[in-house]
């Protein structure tokens, strides 16, 4: 009786790991719950149908200076024809320069662009005035506005201290760069910025904030940060609802120049 109830007991051992054995070499079952009873589906194993070909993404091209096909040339050193005066709306009256670049020109005041913008891609090349004169945020201070209120501070911050959330790249008053990677004046600095503009709805209300993301000659130094609001040089971000506006470029009394100016709209 003994040996009867070992054998049984072995063929009931053998039957059991035949089973679980059988099972992980059964390819998985992904079971989906229907309205009524579930639906089971076999595991994915054909490549092909996770390949997604549509919509294909449009390919751009590239001219002499690197400019993407899809871009909007706001300045290629050629005229100001995308830029008036901000304070009247004038024609621009920045100096442009025999070797397509421009200047500063002191005391005539902020320059903007004709058009407005919502969230885009901005590439623009800058030098700090080529006489090294003042510190802190008097030397080569200049500055990029999206729709005219959230600013990407422009200031010759290479062994020159001051706030650090005002110096070259921060967002200004809000977010410290994580880097300096501020070059010598006598060398371009290279801004690529992505901008996503804040959301308000129908009252008034933001419903949703905006963000910079800031790679400074090549180097990542604001990362996907929120804007708080304006930035204010005095006091704390202010969130007044608006719509698209314009790019702004700052006179700060330094002569600071400017080149390769484009942008992508994202919206």
């Amino acid at each position: 009786m003994k040996n009867f109830l070992k054998k049984i007991l072995l063929l009931a051992i053998t039957i059991t790991f035949t089973f679980c054995n059988s099972k992980k070499n059964t390819p998985e079952l992904v079971v989906e719950k229907g309205e009524d009873s579930p639906i089971t589906k076999k595991e994915i194993t054909d490549p092909k149908e996770t390949e997604v070909w549509n919509p294909e993404p449009k390919a751009v091209s590239f001219n002499e200076v690197n400019v993407p096909s899809d871009a909007i040339v706001l300045f290629n050193g050629n005229d100001l024809d995308q830029w008036i005066s901000t304070k009247d709306s004038t024609a621009a009256s920045w100096t442009i320069n025999p070797d397509k670049t421009m200047t500063v020109k002191p005391g005539t005041g902020d320059i903007q662009t004709k058009s407005n913008f919502g969230s885009v891609q901005l590439h623009l090349e800058w030098k700090a005035p080529d006489v090294v004169k003042g510190e802190g945020q008097g030397r080569g201070n200049s500055g990029v506005f999206f729709q005219d209120k959230y600013e990407v501070q422009i200031l010759d911050s290479y062994q020159n201290r001051t706030y650090s959330n005002g110096q070259a790249t921060s967002i200004y008053k809000q977010h410290i760069p994580l880097v300096n990677a501020t070059k010598p004046n006598d060398q371009w600095q290279t801004y690529d910025i992505i901008f996503h503009e804040p959301k308000f709805d129908t009252d008034g209300k933001k419903t949703k904030s905006g963000s910079f993301t800031v790679i400074h000659n090549g180097v990542l130094v604001q990362d996907h940060v929120e804007i708080l609001g304006s930035t204010e040089y005095i006091g704390p971000p202010k969130n007044d609802p608006h719509g698209k506006g314009p790019i702004k470029l700052q006179d700060h009394s330094n002569p600071v120049h400017y080149r390769n100016i484009w942008l992508r709209e994202l919206d």
